[in-house]
């Protein structure tokens, strides 16, 4: 059996970072297993960990010199309202790549360097 269950990101404050994950997403920090240098946040499905790295050095998007590995993406339904919000959780606007047709993606970084993006997609038809 093989089961999906976990994304952990590197950074240099695992506490700091589970915070602005856990109030981006509205999950709760599982203080049952975290620990000074692994905190967890609890959710139904997927879980999101953050573990400490000694001489963390963040990805450097667009560039290459310490290329992005990967990259969260979360769906919205208006850039608007959730370019505020994660703003002010922390979040760096880097780059818009949204069309004239409202749709596409937006990067931003994390407080620890991380690039994720927000999205709005096109409905299925």
């Amino acid at each position: 059996m093989l089961k999906f269950t976990d994304v952990i990101l590197d950074c240099p404050d695992p506490w700091k970072l589970a915070g602005f994950y856990a109030e981006l997403l509205g999950w709760e920090i599982n203080t049952d297993i975290s620990t000074e240098t692994w905190v967890n946040l609890r959710n139904d499905g997927i879980e999101l960990s953050f573990q400490q790295v000694d001489n963390y050095q963040p990805p450097s998007w667009p560039g290459q010199e310490h290329p992005q590995q990967f990259h969260l993406d979360f769906e919205v339904d208006e850039f608007e309202p959730e370019q505020r919000r994660v703003t002010e959780l922390g979040a760096t606007f880097q780059k818009s790549f949204v069309g004239e047709s409202g749709y596409g993606w937006q990067v931003y970084t994390d407080p620890a360097g991380h690039p994720f993006c927000l999205c709005r997609n096109r409905p299925q038809t």
